[in-house]
């Protein structure tokens, strides 16, 4: 339910966004920001990406590569709002710090180039949008560029992403002449002169005569479209043939808030033009945190009891945190206040982690600098200094009111380097300094190498585990040594077994462990629906579990415990150790003991029956494969596919636009190593390209001698 808020809060809620900027690699996030930054006079100097002066991109990496690396956050005020934004990294290798950051907030603008449309990660990052219902509004960037046009986005936002795209403008000249956009709502001209000094003037006008015309055709075709999705617009349509500005206007709200469409303007960042219509757009058509459904979580860390926290001032707290870094300030942990007040010197309670917590600080965020608060309310993203063990993902909440929010999900590591201090000296601080790295970012992973001894770091690509080992350099001054990356692989079923019979018999004194267990094992495809089974079946992204038992051969508990141990066996396959996906067993049969059958016995009969079942079956090893989406010169495009082919690559389409050529191929991860160096050899440093997961296909039949084993070969 709503809580009933007074006037006061309800107003100053009301004037709250929380907003994320998501967008392909070099569309213009950063850029966006900045000039969003600079209207909003938060800053007075426009940074720029190429000189390493922006606001967002303050980390030294960030600079050097001229890429986001790291999720920013930084607020400003436009028109009576508070807009609290996230720039978030555009690099697919980065993908979970645009996870983490979807989690917590309230709307987004997707950013597109006008003149390459969509492109991969801008289609993953919308699709990671619609996981988390997060209503967007679309801004068509570059139109200054040769070869910009604004319909063939607009075009490529319908096809690629099967949204319906608003277009709620129209540009007013071309590539370099592009000098400004028509308001279709209200059917004005804004234009942007450069100012001296980098400053920029918006002025507001007529609509040119020879746009007149094609501003009132797609005017009518905005009003047609909208009424036939928005029934208070039909209505109006109906009555009146025409759709006033206010009502058109609350229509595209409504229309945006549920995802049916999404309003698209245009201009360029980098001229400083379309920023001031785009903050409009912001304030008329996202959500603010009384428009979102009330956060839901259980009570508990245990209890399936759902419960829902509003956006209340006055309610028990509820945060989630999203992000944890250090700073010269000390550990920062980044967090959405729900619902509730958090104070200074408030204890608040982890329930994952059953513990206290107590905050010692509250920061207000403009990226790297920092300004204290004395409270911060539902609504609010900031920082607080205080928590030592609060992880992205934990729930902090009031102690006698607790709520267990759903973190965000984390996506598994692909490729692998082995990593070791220089000097044998600095092996323990090596190893708390990875621990800290993980802690900052959950997608990297650590572990040991149960052959080699060596330590593995883990990661979502080479250029995720580049940044993390230069971190170690730079930030903590350790020089390591680096391994050759390798990917992870994964074991599948081909081939099952069924009828497989385990008994499990264990006795040495007093209570022994007894479970006779019947199992079935075959290839499992996730599907998403499991009903239809006779009795119960879980199913997760990689493993689906059943049982057929009848007449209480086995009690409910035990399956219980023996699917759990099940899905310990999925740790390490048989061929090589690799884990274990794309598995159903089914317990079919079983018997118990008296006095000797217990949970422990029968989840040890899990592990082990799984274990000699997979080793009965024909199994296959898995490899990870990505999209790769190649943008070359067209006389290059030869050298370019043999290439690709020679990287055992199949090529799905071919494309020309604009004088260049885009090859989309699907590339195992493990040829892709060293491909951007091969790429700019073979294109004199004119051609690009990115890459996506694609999940896993079959490895070559040479793979199955373990080609990952050699994930801790020796570091150098």
């Amino acid at each position: 339910m709503r809580a009933n808020l007074s006037t006061t809060t309800r107003q100053t809620l009301s004037a709250v966004r929380n907003l994320g900027i998501l967008a392909h690699v070099d569309a213009g996030k950063t850029t966006v920001t900045e000039r969003i930054l600079f209207a909003t006079g938060s800053t007075h100097k426009r940074g720029e990406v190429h000189d390493g002066t922006t606001v967002t991109d303050f980390d030294p990496q960030e600079r050097d590569r001229g890429i986001t690396i790291f999720a920013a956050a930084v607020s400003c005020d436009w028109a009576g709002h508070r807009i609290n934004l996230i720039d978030t990294p555009g690099h697919v290798d980065f993908t979970d710090e645009v996870e983490r950051s979807l989690r917590v907030l309230d709307g987004a603008v997707a950013g597109f180039d006008a003149v390459a449309g969509v492109e991969p990660q801008s289609e993953s990052v919308w699709r990671q949008a619609d996981r988390y219902g997060v209503p967007r509004i679309a801004f068509v960037n570059k139109l200054d560029r040769a070869g910009a046009d604004l319909d063939t986005a607009v075009a490529s936002i319908r096809e690629r992403l099967h949204a319906t795209p608003l277009t709620v403008q129209l540009p007013i000249g071309a590539e370099d002449g592009f000098v400004g956009v028509v308001d279709l709502l209200r059917l004005r001209a804004l234009l942007w002169d450069d100012g001296a000094g980098g400053s920029t003037g918006v002025q507001e006008g007529p609509v040119p005569a020879e746009l007149r015309d094609e501003a009132l055709r797609r005017r009518r075709l905005l009003e047609e479209t909208v009424a036939g999705l928005h029934p208070g617009a039909l209505e109006e349509f109906c009555t009146e043939a025409t759709l006033s500005a206010p009502t058109l206007a609350a229509a595209l709200r409504d229309l945006t808030a549920s995802g049916e469409a999404v309003v698209v303007l245009c201009g360029s960042a980098y001229r400083n033009r379309g920023i001031e219509p785009l903050l409009d757009a912001v304030v008329a058509y996202l959500p603010s945190p009384l428009d979102v459904p009330a956060v839901r979580g259980s009570n508990d860390a245990t209890s399936g009891e759902v419960v829902e926290r509003a956006a209340d001032p006055a309610a028990p707290l509820s945060a989630l945190v999203f992000k944890v870094s250090s700073a010269a300030t000390g550990r920062l942990t980044y967090l959405r206040v729900y619902s509730g007040t958090l104070r200074k010197g408030d204890t608040v309670l982890d329930p994952g982690a059953r513990r206290t917590e107590r905050i010692g600080r509250i920061l207000r965020v403009q990226a790297d600098r920092h300004a204290d608060v004395d409270q911060a309310v539902a609504g609010d993203i900031v920082a607080v200094i205080g928590p030592k063990s609060a992880r992205a993902g934990a729930t902090l909440c009031a102690p006698g009111a607790p709520l267990l929010l759903e973190p965000p999900g984390t996506a598994e590591p692909v490729v692998s380097v082995a990593v070791e201090a220089s000097r044998s000296s600095d092996a323990e601080r090596l190893t708390g300094l990875l621990a800290r790295l993980v802690e900052e970012d959950p997608s990297l992973g650590v572990r040991t190498d149960p052959e080699t001894g060596q330590t593995v770091l883990s990661g979502m690509g080479e250029l995720h585990l580049e940044v993390a080992v230069e971190k170690l350099r730079r930030a903590h001054d350790l020089e390591v040594r680096v391994g050759r990356p390798q990917v992870a692989y994964r074991e599948t079923v081909a081939r099952g077994v069924t009828g497989l019979v385990h008994r499990h018999v264990k006795q040495e004194g007093g209570a022994g462990q007894f479970a006779h267990v019947v199992v079935d094992v075959e290839p499992f495809e996730p599907t998403g629906e499991t009903a239809g089974e006779r009795t119960v079946e879980t199913a997760g992204a990689d493993f689906a579990f059943r049982s057929t038992v009848t007449g209480g051969r086995v009690p409910q508990e035990y399956v219980r415990a023996f699917e759990a141990g099940c899905r310990e066996a999925l740790a390490e396959g048989p061929l090589g150790g690799h884990r274990v996906t794309g598995v159903r067993v089914t317990l079919t049969d079983g018997a118990t003991h008296p006095k000797d059958s217990s949970d422990l016995a029968f989840r040890a009969a899990g592990r082990f029956a799984l274990r000699e079942a997979l080793r009965a079956c024909v199994m296959v090893l898995l490899e990870p494969v990505v999209e790769v989406t190649v943008t070359v010169p067209e006389e290059a495009v030869g050298s370019v596919l043999g290439d690709l082919a020679a990287r055992r690559g199949r090529v799905s389409g071919s494309t020309v636009r604009g004088g260049t050529s885009v090859v989309t191929a699907t590339v195992p991860l493990a040829e892709l190593f060293g491909y951007a160096t091969r790429l700019r050899s073979r294109t004199q440093g004119r051609g690009t390209f990115t890459a996506r997961p694609s999940g896993y296909a079959p490895a070559p039949a040479s793979g199955t001698a373990d080609p990952s084993r050699a994930a801790g070969s020796a570091a150098r």
